[in-house]
């Protein structure tokens, strides 16, 4: 069976261009997701692949892409770019757009929901329906003592995070006392026995994902029903 139609765009970023890919849905879609990778990869890291197509499957409009940059702060300008990009798009008129990333991608992705909301809390605010976070890298490995936890504190939207408990970047006490301080409506799902790159002894890749793709959609779809309430 083939899998949901995907579109090449080259997004406009200062003198460069951002390559992109939207996963589109057979139905017109209400919501959409922007996810990018960690640190090392890209767009079609396999487990970006996979979630982007699960998601368009089931009727969420995917748009995935590609930064390099190690720099946070460049990683979240690009974040807003592509941000701007589908939210001015004709082809995809979304009423909201969750936004999601994979350790680093999140971190970025997490910055931009902080500043967005900061600059213009009416406007940026409503289109931005919530954080999908992958893996959020909480501290360098062995560093426990200093928390990446400044966005997250400011954050208003829903918050879903998806971790390892044996993630090396992300202590399971640190990231349940950092949520415990949120304001945001926020949820953790474990993935049992899992590192930073979600791999289970035992459990296949596929297995895996099809966890953290069904925990993803199942969230998603409960935030689209209150926004309809």
């Amino acid at each position: 069976m083939a899998g949901p139609a995907e579109v090449k765009v080259k997004i406009p970023f200062g003198n460069k261009h951002i390559d992109a890919i939207f996963s589109v849905p057979e139905k017109k879609s209400t919501y959409g997701v922007i996810l990018t990778h960690g640190a090392g990869g890209d767009m079609n890291f396999p487990h970006l692949v996979s979630l982007a197509s699960y998601l368009a499957s089931h009727g969420v409009l995917c748009l995935r892409f590609t930064c390099k940059g190690l720099n946070i702060a460049y990683r979240a300008k690009a974040f807003k770019t592509v941000l701007e990009y589908l939210k001015l798009s004709d082809e995809y008129k979304l009423s909201g757009v969750f936004l999601a990333g994979r350790s680093m991608g999140s971190r970025a992705a997490a910055s931009v929901i902080r500043h967005l909301s900061q600059e213009d809390e009416d406007d940026d605010d409503d289109f931005i329906q919530g954080l999908v976070c992958l893996s959020y890298p909480l501290h360098r490995p062995k560093l426990q003592s200093k928390l990446r936890d400044e966005d997250l504190l400011f954050i208003r939207c829903p918050v879903l995070f998806i971790s390892g408990s044996a993630d090396e970047m992300c202590e399971k006490q640190l990231l349940e006392g950092v949520v415990s301080k949120m304001k945001a409506p926020k949820k953790i799902h474990w993935i049992d026995n899992a590192n930073h790159g979600m791999a289970v002894k035992g459990r296949t890749t596929d297995d895996v994902m099809e966890e953290i793709n069904t925990q993803v959609f199942s969230w998603l779809r409960k935030n689209f029903e209150l926004e309809h309430k």
